[in-house]
């Protein structure tokens, strides 16, 4: 099938849920601006940050921790103007699912804590070194490797969107499609599974779906599955995983 091929991974789309809560814009900016703190702290404990939450809700009520290292202090004022900034561009209507407002938000994500930020792979002064993901006992996966003008990385990321939008047209499966493509795919040096996520919530919200956060508790777990996907390339695992993470996957 050419969308699977596109994207470099498959799934089951029989299992996708179908009867997905819809609401009005306003309704899930609301719920995301409400949980901004949670969501970052979500975010952070799956990068290992050792921020606490009542931590994270000081922070950002712009009052500083004292004991904590500064890049972990950064990491977390990154994924909140990151969050700021996506829902800016949701409620603005100005949210796309393109390479743009993609390299826009790793641009806050990852700053001054990946190699460089903003921008894919090969398009910087950069041109040698390729990221592993490190997966345990299981070894390393290895992307797409790092070249002068990344025309291959390029041209992977505009195939695999234009597939997710002919092909899928149901958000949350978009919307997962998408993240496990930015995670798979590796187009920066870092911060490729957090700023994907964001580009998951774009989507969700855009189309009147609540935004999803993987729970802290929930880290090892998904941690566990994404090693699974890496190896396999079958996201069914994680697709059935983030769906579990939705607010209303009961429903």
């Amino acid at each position: 099938m050419e969308l699977f091929t596109e994207l470099g991974f498959c799934w089951d789309r029989e299992k996708i849920p179908q009867q997905i809560p819809i609401h009005s814009l306003e309704r899930v900016c609301f719920r995301f601006h409400r949980m901004l703190p949670e969501f970052v702290w979500d975010a952070g404990v799956l990068e290992s940050n050792p921020f606490t939450y009542p931590e994270v809700k000081t922070l950002l009520d712009g009052v500083t921790v004292g004991g904590r290292r500064i890049s972990d202090q950064a990491q977390i004022l990154n994924l909140a103007q990151s969050a700021k900034r996506l829902l800016a561009m949701v409620k603005n209507l100005q949210f796309r699912l393109d390479k743009a407002h993609f390299c826009e938000l790793h641009s806050l994500v990852a700053c001054y804590e990946a190699l460089e930020w903003g921008h894919f792979r090969g398009e910087g002064h950069e041109i040698r070194y390729t990221p592993n993901v490190g997966l345990g006992e299981h070894g390393d996966y290895t992307p797409l490797p790092t070249v002068a003008g990344a025309d291959k990385l390029h041209r992977t990321f505009m195939r695999g969107v234009a597939a997710l939008k002919e092909y899928v047209r149901q958000p949350f499966e978009q919307a997962a499609g998408f993240f496990l493509f930015g995670a798979l795919q590796q187009f920066f040096f870092d911060g490729n599974k957090r700023t994907s996520r964001f580009m998951m919530n774009g989507i969700l919200m855009s189309n009147g779906i609540d935004a999803i956060s993987v729970p802290a508790a929930k880290a090892q777990a998904f941690n566990e599955k994404m090693v699974r996907f890496y190896l396999s390339q079958d996201a069914t695992e994680m697709m059935a995983f983030l769906w579990d993470c939705h607010p209303q996957a009961e429903f």
